[in-house]
């Protein structure tokens, strides 16, 4: 996984870590944001309609070993499961295609996100740094909503805690281009599904919840049995925008199902592969290309520096 060549970049990666240990405080060897997680490992099998999507190696496969983590929201190691801050959940899926040689998706359990730009973003993370989310009145905060509508409607969309990792969606940020054999490409976004339904608590039952429900109960559920999700990609149409992560799509585009994995036990060092996996939201394999949408680069700059800190820890 390269650091990207353009400076701006690398500039502006560093700014936003930096509003993240500014937000949550610095917590040496845990990621800047979904600083609480946990993994397993599982795998993933192709559908038959996948090939017509793309050429991707896990497609052409019978199957692939995934590493899969999932995490709490915050840069705060011990946020407590049932905070409301520790949503939207993370799911990251790494296909494990050859020794140091894999692809991952990169996903949250809120379809979309509060800004199209990284400049944006640091401007989000700066007010809500210098403001009291109690007392949002006259706050930078509060101004920064005001005059971005779509962070304010992703702040706003309904966050409800699920009853288990294992009963929540997740859905991919930006959109990739997928391409077959054929060379025929289309435009299209992760959603990422449980097969057990999604299941969602109510404030007073997740205020009940135990600090650690979720990672005690997905612990306990794949000592039970496989954890199984499929993975779908939504399709744009022609004149869909593509870019843009706080553009969504309507819900009668086309979806295909690109497969399934099951999960069946936990990554045995835990803490230790967690602070040594570092994902990339850059597919770098033929089949699936990042789309131009300007929060790629960024985001895997970030998550490589951030990872390399991590790891240096």
């Amino acid at each position: 996984m390269p650091l990207p060549t353009d400076e701006k970049i690398i500039a502006l990666s560093q700014q936003l870590l930096q509003q993240f240990d500014t937000i949550f405080g610095l917590n040496p060897g845990f990621r800047p944001a979904h600083a609480k997680g946990i993994m397993l490992t599982g795998t993933f099998t192709p559908s038959a309609e996948a090939a017509t999507l793309t050429k991707a190696p896990h497609i052409s496969r019978q199957s692939t070993p995934v590493t899969v983590r999932f995490s709490d929201s915050t840069g705060i190691p011990l946020v407590p499961d049932n905070d409301p801050n520790a949503n939207p959940r993370g799911l990251a899926i790494r296909f494990n295609l050859a020794e140091h040689v894999h692809t991952d998706i990169v996903c949250h359990s809120t379809d979309g996100f509060p800004t199209r730009t990284g400049p944006e973003f640091l401007e989000l993370l700066k007010a809500l740094a210098t403001s009291d989310p109690k007392n949002l009145a006259g706050s930078p905060l509060e101004a920064f909503l005001g005059s971005h509508p779509k962070a304010l409607a992703f702040v706003q969309a309904p966050k409800p805690a699920p009853s288990s990792f294992a009963r929540e969606s997740y859905f991919g940020v930006t959109a990739m281009k997928f391409t077959n054999k054929d060379g025929v490409s289309w435009f299209g976004r992760y959603r990422i599904v449980p097969e057990a339904g999604n299941d969602h608590l109510d404030d007073a039952a997740a205020a009940a919840k135990d600090p650690n429900y979720l990672m005690d109960e997905i612990a306990e559920r794949v000592a039970k049995g496989p954890i199984k999700f499929k993975i779908l990609v939504q399709l744009a149409n022609d004149g869909d925008v593509v870019d843009d992560a706080t553009n969504h799509w309507p819900e009668d585009r086309k979806v295909v199902e690109l497969g399934s994995f099951a999960l069946t036990a936990l990554v045995a060092d835990n803490a230790q592969e967690q602070q040594q996996i570092i994902f990339d939201p850059i597919p770098r394999v033929g089949g699936i290309e990042p789309s131009d949408d300007p929060l790629l680069e960024l985001r895997a700059a970030i998550y490589l520096l951030s990872g390399r800190r991590r790891r240096a820890a």
